[in-house]
């Protein structure tokens, strides 16, 4: 697994975020209250969606599957004008990435994380940064469908 190493330009997002864990899991119940709403949002320059989270600074050096992170479901804008009620903006900023390629279902991507985080990252030249990790879903993305395809970026800096 070589990801592409590349630099990511800001990225400002409308969307909505809950506050959740792994072992408690609700990024169904985001997605399900966010798309009825995305119709509504102005200045929208793809129609590509994203999924991030925004961890605690220590949430990888001690991690605990019940510590608690933002999650939001959003769409990239070229200006946060106009909010739709119940959705906030967001600036991811710049940053080198390694972009991943998962292919598959949500459910079955823990395997594909692990070797990211377990395998890849100790032995490649970087480490994590304190930057959103986020998936873009494009044309290739197909809900709960097994040939689904997402861009995974995970923030690193050189070591």
């Amino acid at each position: 697994m070589e990801p592409k190493i590349t630099t990511i330009e800001r990225k400002l997002i409308i969307g909505k975020k809950l506050e959740m864990s792994l072992a408690k899991q609700l990024t169904p119940m985001l997605w399900k209250s966010f798309l009825p709403i995305i119709s509504q949002i102005q200045n929208r320059n793809s129609n590509e969606l994203i999924s991030f989270s925004v961890y605690p600074t220590d949430y990888f050096r001690s991690f605990d599957p019940n510590t608690k992170f933002e999650k939001w479901a959003g769409v990239e804008v070229t200006n946060v004008a106009d909010l739709p009620p119940e959705t906030e903006s967001f600036e991811i900023v710049s940053g080198m990435y390694a972009e991943f390629i998962y292919k598959g279902l949500p459910s079955e991507a823990g395997p594909f994380y692990h070797s990211i985080f377990m395998e890849w990252l100790p032995n490649s030249g970087y480490q994590l940064d304190n930057r959103p990790h986020f998936e873009v879903m494009g044309d290739k993305y197909k809900n709960d469908d097994p040939n689904s395809e997402e861009m995974v970026y995970i923030p690193i800096i050189v070591r």
